[in-house]
């Protein structure tokens, strides 16, 4: 017997939750493979010079030439299954932008660092702690040696900074260098010449012939300026002059009383204009130039009158003495309109 029409629309309804929880439970698993944790790298909490038990950013270590610091580098497997991690210092480096990087070859504190063990197979669901050693050199010079503890696992790197500072004397000294105009933007270099890393404050400041053109207020730039690097940034100047002579000033400042000021200056001509008043000069003048000789060509065939051949001018016909005789040794020279040909 044919089922009512309510009940046919309950039972397609049933049937449409059934394929779709089928379809989610089908879904799950993948869902929860794709957005699984991946496994991480961090501080021990409880180790290093500063130890924090909410944990810590980065490790800090400090001592005196020759010192052994001691510390611990925490790896944690959120997976279901064993992970083989890779351990290794490197040192901190700058980009020729300012970015931070780490060289491939350490030779500061990276090959400063010893681990207890530089490979660590982790269970799953499992942090493991790995103590590892900082031998701070014997001439190793004072003030900041930045660096990292790196891990690599499954294709992936993952590293924690180090902030290590020998004890010592330190300077902090900025210079910054090279200032030019081009394109609408201010480049300069700026070079860490101290021995602490140093994050800068930059103003800039232009003054023309026609008064201020450009005035911004120190600011922090996004960079950490590691000790002896050197880095080119630019500023961006769009608004520039029409027509001035600028003289921009550039000064920058950093922790510790770095502070240092360069100075280059710019021209602004609007060529366009220029162009255009000298095509329209050369015209003139071109045309002034034409008019002149047009009007000496005329005047110099209004000066013979008009007198057909061997009458002479008017004015000489009363008085025949005056009219010298031709020379033999003085020949008539034609003008030059009249002369055909070339001398090539």
């Amino acid at each position: 017997m044919p089922s009512p029409p309510r009940a046919r629309a309950r039972l397609r309804a049933l049937c449409g939750a059934a394929v779709l929880l089928a379809a989610v439970a089908g879904a799950a698993p993948v869902a929860a493979a794709a957005t699984a944790p991946a496994w991480s790298v961090a501080p021990s909490a409880g180790g290093g010079t500063r130890p924090a038990q909410d944990g810590r950013p980065y490790f800090y270590a400090e001592g005196v030439p020759g010192t052994v610091l001691q510390d611990k580098v925490a790896v944690t497997n959120p997976g279901d299954s064993p992970l083989t991690v890779r351990l290794r210092g490197a040192d901190a480096d700058n980009t020729g932008t300012g970015a931070l990087s780490l060289r491939t070859k350490s030779t500061d504190t990276g090959a400063w660092i010893t681990f207890a063990r530089r490979e660590v197979k982790i269970p799953a669901r499992t942090r493991a702690e790995v103590p590892f050693t900082v031998t701070v050199p014997a001439d190793a010079t004072p003030g900041d040696h930045p660096g990292a503890v790196v891990a690599s696992a499954n294709g992936r790197d993952s590293g924690v900074s180090i902030h290590l500072r020998v004890s010592g004397p330190t300077l902090s000294a900025l210079t910054v260098e090279r200032v030019r105009v081009t394109g609408g933007r201010i480049s300069y270099d700026l070079v860490n010449r101290g021995n602490t890393v140093l994050t800068p404050k930059l103003a800039v400041r232009a003054d023309g012939v026609l008064g201020r053109a450009l005035d911004r207020r120190p600011r922090t730039l996004p960079v950490e300026l590691l000790p002896g690097r050197r880095v080119t940034l630019s500023e961006p100047w769009t608004n520039t002059p029409a027509l001035d002579s600028v003289r921009v000033r550039l000064t920058v400042t950093a922790g510790g009383g770095a502070h240092d000021e360069a100075t280059a200056t710019k021209r602004f001509v609007p060529w366009g204009g220029v162009a255009g008043a000298g095509a329209a000069l050369l015209a003139a003048g071109a045309g002034a130039f034409w008019l002149v000789r047009r009007r000496r060509r005329a005047g110099e065939r209004d000066g013979d009158g008009g007198n057909p051949p061997g009458q002479g001018n008017p004015r000489d016909r009363g008085n025949p003495e005056q009219t010298p005789e031709p020379s033999e040794k003085t020949p008539e020279i034609p003008e030059i309109s009249e002369i055909q040909g070339s001398w090539s």
